[in-house]
């Protein structure tokens, strides 16, 4: 039994770079944490159809949407860790689903394996026509002279727009009323009509507007000014230090799974990432095609963990 023992395990450690070598033989599924037609799901059908098209196997997105990114969270922290489940996730989903719930369905220090990331987004805030604030600082103004009063729209409790937010009431003694929507979409139609003042969105979801000008852009979050906004200041040149969010979309793998097919997935989502014709999708979207490696992903991760948790913690948000 001992000899069959050792036999099995020399076997497995023999066996298992040639089965990454392989690697893909049959179907890769994609879970996304969200419904067909958001920026995630999006940026996971750009990649989807590139590894396929690399790799000569089917790369199936599979949308399991639902409480705020956990139920597909907590899908993948099961999965098998051969390689052919992949979780392609956001900031909520990844990092703050399991505080927001108060569940410890999965961590992703400890059940998810950072490949890379896919793309970067910034926020804008991004105000109604008939808000008397022509900048941001006099947008901060109005909010200091009447706390409570200002109405903005977040698309769902524990979201970067939400957390951004928060963190602006607590970092500057401000106070409005958040509404809470289920999704970018209704969130947006509110804003437009007046019922709500002011958000922080997505440039991917704000741009259209702005460009409509049915909303007027007061800053972005991003370190240097964008391209398309070329007009609109950073947070950062008006001396907000501190607010520098950005929506990530990433890849990951289940923790253990073999080191050979991560290389193989980052070294192929590397390349697909630099491809002009991916990079034109990306731009189209809002949002900027990134690849960082597993490490400089994982060390952005611990970032963003260090820096949003204590806002859920401190602003009490729960899932509803």
């Amino acid at each position: 039994m001992r000899f069959l023992a050792v036999a099995i395990a020399a076997f497995a450690a023999f066996a298992s770079p040639a089965v990454a070598e392989q690697w893909p033989t049959r179907i890769v599924r994609l879970i996304v944490p969200y419904p067909a037609g958001g920026n995630v799901d999006s940026a996971a059908r750009i990649v989807a159809d590139k590894l396929q098209q690399q790799f000569g196997q089917p790369f199936i997105v599979e949308n399991k949407p639902g409480a705020g990114g956990l139920v597909a969270g907590e899908a993948f922290a099961k999965a098998p860790k051969d390689g052919y489940t992949l979780f392609i996730g956001a900031n909520g989903p990844v990092l703050f689903a399991p505080e927001i719930n108060k569940r410890d369905a999965y961590q992703w220090k400890r059940d998810f394996l950072p490949i890379t990331t896919i793309s970067m987004t910034p926020l804008v805030l991004e105000v109604h026509p008939s808000v008397k604030a022509g900048s941001l600082k006099e947008l901060f103004e109005l909010a200091r002279r009447e706390p409570g009063k200002l109405t903005m729209a977040s698309p769902g409790p524990g979201t970067t727009n939400h957390l951004l937010s928060e963190l602006a009431q607590a970092e500057l003694g401000l106070q409005w009323l958040t509404v809470q929507y289920r999704g970018n979409a209704p969130a947006t139609n509110d804003l437009i009509g007046g019922h709500v003042q002011f958000a922080f969105d997505q440039l991917s979801v704000a741009l259209p507007q702005i460009k409509a000008g049915t909303v007027r852009a007061l800053a972005v979050t991003s370190t240097a000014r964008l391209p398309s906004l070329p007009d609109v200041p950073t947070f950062a040149e008006l001396g907000f230090k501190n607010f520098d969010a950005q929506t990530f979309t990433g890849v990951f793998a289940p923790a253990g799974t073999s080191p050979e097919i991560v290389k193989k997935l980052y070294d192929s989502l590397a390349a697909i990432l630099k491809d002009p014709e991916v990079v034109e999708k990306f731009d189209a979207l809002g949002a900027q095609a990134v690849a960082m490696t597993p490490t400089e992903f994982s060390a952005y991760l611990e970032r963003e963990d260090a820096k949003w948790i204590p806002v859920v913690r401190r602003a009490n948000i729960k899932a509803e």
